[in-house]
């Protein structure tokens, strides 16, 4: 059965978009990653919230812009939201948490549904729902915008050091 994964870039200061959900910060560090490399022949589909899904593209310009990393990825996604939205290829709109993590799994078979958008992560996380976290650091500081998690007023989450077995680097 699939796993739950929340895959991301972020800043060293935590943040995986700039203020109003710029991902343009993300733009000069684009491009061949041996991690990511790996990772993408092991994603079956993708769960994405509704801002992550209509937000701004760090491939916007290129040929990439408004794929999956960049054409990297091609397959299945749901995206989490209460609002309608166009009909896409490719793409199911369900408004329930649990639903749509099922629809994923379901979709990406014995691969991982990789979660992108910071607050379905978030839920995922208080919903007992997320297997793994991968963290991938780019080296700046952006100061303001999206947190790659963030709860205010939570408590600290433990969380257990695991190395998948498609991972190969380093």
């Amino acid at each position: 059965m699939a796993k739950l994964l929340y895959g991301f870039s972020c800043s060293l200061d935590g943040f995986i978009a700039g203020p109003g959900g710029d991902m343009s910060w993300l733009t000069p560090y684009l491009g061949p990653d041996p991690v990511v490399d790996e990772l993408i022949p092991e994603i079956g589909a993708l769960l994405v919230g509704r801002r992550t899904y209509g937000g701004d593209d760090p491939h916007r310009g290129t040929e990439g812009e408004g794929k999956a990393f960049g054409g990297g990825w091609d397959g299945p996604q749901f995206v989490l939201t209460h609002r309608p939205a166009p009909p896409a290829p490719g793409v199911t709109f369900v408004d329930n948490l649990a639903e749509a993590v099922e629809q994923a799994k379901q979709a990406a078979g014995d691969k991982y549904v990789n979660v992108l958008g910071a607050d379905v992560a978030r839920q995922c996380l208080d919903a007992g729902l997320l297997d793994e976290i991968l963290a991938m650091p780019v080296p700046v500081l952006l100061g303001d915008g999206v947190r790659m998690f963030d709860r205010p007023g939570g408590k600290p989450v433990a969380l257990e050091v695991v190395k998948p077995k498609w991972y190969r680097v380093g």
